[in-house]
């Protein structure tokens, strides 16, 4: 059966009519009633708040829409100028509108303002008569985060509120609500807020800085008396990698593994400069530390026999707090131990990240400039040997130094990677003992051992000279052939490539039946000979294994060994010769053509012998009689 038009439409009605009839059982009052206060209309704002409809007993208490006008001025409920708003469920448009009617009785009358309207809230997106979603950011409690916010001030009583509103809440003036814009306080970071943990303290220039000549910056500068020396075999070792003393206003950083010895060797440094010497009279050191107290510093003071009376010692993480103890005390040096321990208050992170590193080491930076007080830091390193943190850090010190030792070994070495003052070929020497760190004023001890030429097991021995910066140090180098051994090779401190070719060399060039033997290589001490100057060593220790032919005593080598079995000369041959006869070595074998530029520097009664290669070597070394 089909139904025409008319029909459709009539049973449309009476649907929407019995489903409108349901909702109004529902809730029996779904109207809100607004009393219009007795002042001039203004655009009219409230606060609603949904309620919800329970039974109980088999009694149903509805409630509907409720509302509130902060603070309502007392107004005459029979007032004439009365006006409704009403809330009712559209069933067409499938939600709740508002209507707004005036009093029937008298005409309100006319501000402009529509007698009757009708509006959704949904559509509307504003928060006008009944607002039932509600899309303001502050009635939800939702602000963006970072973003400047609106408030509404009276500008008569001062009252904020979040909300505009026609009258005053205080005050119930109407018209007096401002807006103001708040704005996001940010943290600080970066150059900003290292500069700004100075710039309260630090002096101030009156003239302003101007570029000067540079023959005028150098005729203000005494070399004699412009870094701060350090006295004794320590500090000579000390100065020899700082480029010849500590340069005012520097900043100074000291890797290396947990234990080599950082923290002893900073204390040392600043007990040297706080005693001073014959041309530097004693001054204030202040030592900081973010990883010891103040009483375990003072321990391992007393351990190391430091008894100066101006060395300062304190304990703090704090990076402002650290400078304005300096400013107080005006050392000639300051210490900082760690770098990642100490943090900037205003910028972000924990200490040790990369940003606290970084912005904690300009501050200091500008510390050192500004007030000319040398600076000294500590630094952790990571898995591979490097230092922690970013790699600006590395940038912005002027030196960098690294200290290296072997777990079970007593020494350490102090080395400099990056040097704005000196040169960055140097290397110091020292030895851990009770009473801290020692200079070692012949570094070649270190890496020789008791020589007995008459025994017939130092076979193999050979004695190589090896550069580190600028230094010179003796090494000895063992061998080890033996016969049907399952082991073809086995190198230790040595190019495992670099010895498989100078053992082929050997084989090809001089005739030696190497090819059954298992060759064994070692350089004592641990150290890894990684320059070419060893190779003429190395092939005579081989040769003195295999011939089973003890080397005399006295005797070095210092040659590279190329694939025809010629030797070749090496970078700073007579600083190395210079070397071995302070040793009292008498005899060193060196290439042809260098023996020619020697021939008449034999240093202190050395004798100088040249070789052209391998055989001539062997013939001149290993001759019996």
């Amino acid at each position: 059966m089909q139904l025409q038009a008319p029909d459709m439409r009539a049973f449309r009605a009476i649907y929407f009519r019995k489903h409108h009839s349901t909702l109004s059982s529902l809730n029996p009052n779904p109207l809100i009633t607004y009393k219009s206060p007795n002042y001039p209309p203004f655009p009219r704002k409230f606060h609603s708040t949904p309620t919800t409809t329970t039974t109980t007993n088999n009694e149903t208490v509805a409630t509907s829409w409720t509302t509130a006008y902060p603070n309502p001025p007392p107004s005459d409920s029979a007032s004439p100028n009365a006006s409704t708003v009403q809330a009712i469920y559209d069933p067409v448009a499938g939600r709740v509108v508002t209507k707004w009617e005036p009093n029937k009785k008298k005409e309100e009358p006319d501000h402009g303002v529509e007698k009757s309207r009708s509006s959704s809230n949904i559509d509307q997106g504003n928060r006008i008569y009944g607002d039932v979603i509600g899309s303001s950011s502050v009635s939800r409690g939702v602000r963006n985060k970072g973003k400047s916010r609106s408030v509404f001030v009276c500008e008569d009583c001062g009252y904020s509120d979040g909300q505009w509103w026609g009258t005053c809440k205080q005050c119930q003036k109407v018209g007096t609500m401002k807006r103001f814009t708040e704005g996001v306080q940010k943290k600080m970071s970066g150059f900003e807020a290292s500069e700004n943990a100075l710039r309260s303290w630090l002096p101030q220039h009156v003239a302003a800085s101007a570029p000067i000549r540079l023959t005028d910056v150098s005729s203000q500068i005494n070399e004699s008396s412009w870094r701060i020396t350090l006295p004794g075999i320590f500090g000579a070792e000390v100065e020899r990698v700082l480029g010849g003393g500590l340069v005012p206003g520097s900043l100074v950083l000291v890797g290396g593994d947990p234990g080599v010895g950082k923290s002893t060797l900073l204390l040392q440094i600043a007990a040297l400069i706080s005693e001073g010497n014959d041309t530097e009279d004693s001054a204030r050191v202040i030592y900081v530390s973010g990883e010891e107290s103040v009483e375990q510093i003072g321990n391992r003071a007393d351990r190391l026999r430091i008894e100066t009376e101006d060395l300062f010692l304190y304990s703090s993480t704090d990076i402002e707090d650290i400078l304005k103890q300096a400013r107080v005390l005006s050392p000639r040096a300051l210490v900082v131990d760690s770098i990642q321990t100490v943090y900037l208050r205003e910028a972000t992170g924990n200490a040790g990240s990369h940003v606290q590193v970084k912005e904690c080491t300009s501050a200091l930076l500008r510390f050192a400039k500004k007030t000319n007080i040398p600076v000294l830091l500590t630094g952790h390193v990571t898995k591979d040997g490097e230092i922690a943190g970013p790699r600006v850090l590395e940038h912005i010190v002027d030196v960098v130094l690294y200290m290296e030792g072997e777990k079970y070994s007593s020494h350490r070495l102090l080395r400099s990677v990056k040097n704005r003052f000196g040169s960055t070929d140097e290397l110091g020497v020292f030895q851990m003992s009770q009473t801290g760190l020692e200079g070692v004023s012949n570094p070649s001890s270190m890496f020789l051992s008791e020589q007995h030429s008459d025994s017939d097991y130092l076979a193999g021995l050979a004695i190589a000279v090896m550069m580190d910066g600028s230094r010179a140090f003796v090494i000895e180098i063992q061998a080890l052939c033996v016969a049907g051994s399952s082991v073809p090779r086995h190198v230790n401190g040595v190019p495992g490539s670099r010895a498989d070719m100078i053992i082929s060399v050997i084989v090809k060039q001089a005739g030696l039946k190497l090819q059954e033997n298992g060759i064994f290589l070692n350089v004592v001490s641990g150290v890894h000979l990684t320059e070419t100057a060893g190779d003429l060593a190395i092939a005579a220790a081989i040769c003195s294994s295999f011939l089973e032919f003890p080397i005399p005593m006295g005797i070095a080598f210092i040659a590279e060994v190329g694939l025809g079995g010629e030797l070749r000369t090496v970078p700073q041959l007579e600083k190395r010769i210079n070397t071995l006869a302070k040793l009292g070595y008498k005899k060193c074998i060196v290439p042809m053509s260098a023996e020619k530029t020697f021939s008449e520097k034999q240093s202190e009664g050395m004798e100088i012998l040249g070789c052209n290669n391998l055989k001539e070597m062997i013939h001149t070394v290993f001759r019996r009689g």
